[in-house]
Order: structure tokens, then sequence, then C-alpha cells
């Protein structure tokens, strides 16, 4: 069975998830986005061990609580991101832009790319690159569970800014066409900020796909 935990942290209210799979007690953090240590309470207060972080992508508010739980757990667990949010992560995804500055942290150590297809227990995670919000943007969908954590690509209503550094709209929109839109309508979005939602329901009433 899969267990998601979400929590709401950080400066700009990010949702951060916990995934466990109890049959095999596999435990992945999904955007930890601020206070690592408090990511990692939780999981042990339900008897889960973080074994790998998984990063939508490197801005800050996403990655702040990596730290934090690289400290907590032995041994250290991998770090995913795309290589194209390298540069990014090296700056610490813009904290300083905002007023932050996160501990310094070594490079992630589990490249990702489009079509890898990575593991929790017996569930099969496809990556898939959905640029636009940034450069390197996966989006980390389990078809068996019919679930797709898609950061900030696309929200309930809504869809990623592409003001920021990196960001550029029509790469945003052909990615949620690509990737979001391709996916079942049952499919669960849990995105990186505010509810959950599905496919079906933003094909349906995002304003923003209303054309």
């Amino acid at each position: 069975m899969l267990n998601i935990q979400r929590m709401v942290l950080g400066p700009v209210q990010t949702n951060a998830y916990l995934v466990h799979d109890s049959a095999s007690q596999t435990t992945v953090a999904i955007d930890p986005a601020w206070d690592g240590e408090q990511i990692v309470k939780v999981a042990r207060q339900k008897g889960w061990e973080i074994s790998q972080i998984w990063l939508t992508h490197a801005h800050f508010d996403h990655l702040g609580g990596v730290a934090g739980i690289l400290k907590s757990v032995s041994p250290s667990p991998a770090v995913a991101l795309h290589a194209a949010d390298f540069p990014l992560w090296r700056v610490q995804g813009g904290a300083q832009l905002f007023g932050f500055q996160l501990e310094a942290m070594p490079e992630p150590n589990l490249p990702l790319q489009h079509g890898q297809v990575l593991k929790i227990g017996e569930y099969e995670v496809e990556v898939r690159h959905a640029p636009g919000h940034t450069p390197g943007h996966v989006v980390f969908y389990f078809p068996q569970a019919e679930v797709c954590f898609c950061g900030d690509v696309i929200f309930e209503a809504g869809i990623g800014r592409t003001d920021l550094p990196g960001g550029d709209f029509e790469t945003l929109m052909n990615s949620i066409r690509e990737q979001i839109l391709t996916l079942p309508d049952q499919t669960r979005l849990l995105s990186g900020h505010g509810n959950e939602t599905t496919v079906a329901q933003e094909r349906q009433h995002n304003p923003w796909l209303q054309w």
C-alpha cells in the first residue's frame, strides 16, 4: 500500500511529501521544502526511514529541508534532481533573491532524465521532464497508484510562474499538454502549492487551459 503524508512548510507554504510503501518499508521525501529535521521527525513517528529525496525542481522553497534531512538520517539519502537544474541548485535555488540563506549541501547524486523509471517498493515511478517553470523541472508519475507529483507545473486552477530565471511560458504550456494532460483523467495531481486536484478537473476548469 502506498501512503502519502503531506506537510505544508516554509515561507511560501510549499507542499512537501513523504511517500511510503508499507510492503517494502521504503520511504521517499519529495520536495522537502523546509524544516528537514521536522520532516524526519514526522517520518519516524510513523516508523518510516527516509531512503531517498526526490526533487521536482531546484527552487529554494522545494529544497530548503534537504540539508536537515541529510544531517538527521544515516546513511544519508540519495538526492535526485534533473541535471538541467544543477546550476539552480548551485545558487541555492535563488534563495538570496528572496532574502534567505540555505545551508551548503553536496550536489545531488542521482541525476534524473526523461523516461527514467524509479521505484518505491513494487511501485514503478515514471520521471517526466516538464520544463518551463525551471529548465530541469520533472514530475513523478505513479501509474499503479494513479497519482502524479507535479511540483510547480500545474496547480488547481493555475499554472507555474514563468517570470523567474529559466522560466518560459510556451515551454511550460507545452509541458502541461504533453506531460500532464496525456495522463488518465482520474490521475491525482499533487502540486507544490495548494490543493490536490485531478487531470480531469484541470482539463475542464483550469482557466489557463480553456483555449
